[in-house]
């Protein structure tokens, strides 16, 4: 079996991101691994109706303030989770999170689920559940909706 040593842990900045980063931080102190979080910041092709110069303006500033809160993530964590790495990525979540794991080496892909059920996730689709069929190494699940 494989060790252990490069973590993928896509975040998404949503109210549930400090249980998926306290519990993929904990995983790596089990394994000594490092992690890479990834935050993937995807535009929408119909943002193209409002105006160029405006939806410009709001993608930079969208990418400027994610860049800012990855580092924040970084800085708070990085007593326990010395050499972990952050980037934000630009495109769909699904090929950027799957490529950045592969680009990684990644050993482990740590991803949490939004419980979407019915037409939601009929309709918006999962990314995890998508990350894991396309993925290039295990993909481990965390539900934050659960109890520790």
């Amino acid at each position: 079996m494989k060790e252990i040593k490069s973590i993928v842990v896509p975040v998404d900045f949503s109210e549930i991101t400090g249980r998926l980063v306290e519990y993929a931080v904990h995983m790596a102190g089990k394994f000594s691994a490092v992690i890479h979080f990834v935050h993937v910041v995807h535009f929408y092709a119909g943002n193209t109706m409002i105006g160029f110069s405006y939806v410009q303006e709001c993608e930079e500033k969208l990418v400027s303030n994610t860049k800012e809160r990855m580092s924040n993530l970084l800085a708070e964590n990085k007593n326990m989770c010395p050499g972990c790495t952050g980037e934000v990525i630009i495109g769909d979540p699904v090929d950027q999170i799957t490529e950045f794991a592969r680009a990684k080496k990644a050993d482990l892909l740590i991803i949490s689920t939004h419980g979407a059920k019915g037409l939601e996730k009929i309709l918006l689709g999962s990314v995890a559940e998508r990350v894991l069929k396309r993925a290039h190494c295990p993909v481990l699940f965390m539900n934050p909706y659960k109890d520790k």
